[in-house]
């Protein structure tokens, strides 16, 4: 037994000596149960963040359909927001398919249009069906957003531009260190997954439990 105490000793005493806070459990989130309405990112961060903003960021895909559906609940949601909240999107870029409109979002942002044409790439998508779901291709993008009172040229310029090379894969990069398989998916301050829920309306009501989570850990300062 001798030799067992003289190993086990000193594993005892680092530990007694380690921070409490350091043997702490995550401090739970009132009304939520970690791994079924959310899930903890391991050294996440914001994607834009802002000094004294909490993100809630949305990753978000043209050609999915319920993407579509959620965009005009979420738009409402974000008009109700208090000012210390912002909504970023952030376009999926799985691969395939996805990648031509994620890059078409980020050329439309580098034109200062991405705003105004947002709802319309949606509805040319799924309502009016001008654009393709699969096999977009460049000119049928940039015919689109010309459509839209942008400059083909301009916008075909900036859709094939290294700016959007870094912008997407910087958002490739950040979705997948939060492990994101799915759209929409929603990630409160780069820390926290939302995951589970059977609505729209829970998704929402989970973001905002772990706003206000974010808020008051902002307050105590940690």
């Amino acid at each position: 037994m001798k030799p067992l105490i003289r190993v086990l000793l000193p594993l005892l005493l680092c530990l007694s000596l380690l921070p409490a806070a350091a043997l702490a459990e995550p401090p739970a989130i009132p009304g939520l149960q970690e791994g079924v309405d959310y899930r903890l990112i391991e050294g996440g961060k914001p994607f834009a963040p802002q000094a004294g903003k909490i993100e809630v960021a949305e990753v978000f895909g043209y050609t999915c359909i319920h993407c579509y559906h959620f965009e005009p609940i979420l738009q409402a949601w974000k008009r109700q927001l208090p000012k210390d909240v912002q909504v970023v999107p952030v376009p999926a870029a799985f691969g395939g398919y996805w990648i031509p409109y994620a890059r078409a979002f980020y050329a439309a942002r580098r034109l200062g249009v991405q705003q105004s044409t947002h709802q319309a790439v949606f509805d040319a998508l799924h309502l009016n069906h001008s654009l393709p779901i699969q096999n977009a291709s460049a000119d049928e993008i940039a015919s689109f957003y010309a459509s839209q009172g942008v400059g083909r040229a301009r916008f075909m310029a900036a859709l094939r531009g290294p700016e959007v090379d870094a912008d997407l894969e910087r958002a490739r990069d950040w979705a997948m260190q939060a492990q994101v398989t799915a759209t929409p998916s929603l990630i409160v301050n780069g820390k926290y997954l939302v995951i589970g829920g059977n609505s729209f309306d829970d998704l929402l009501k989970t973001a905002e439990a772990l706003v206000a989570h974010e808020r008051q850990a902002l307050r105590k300062g940690r």
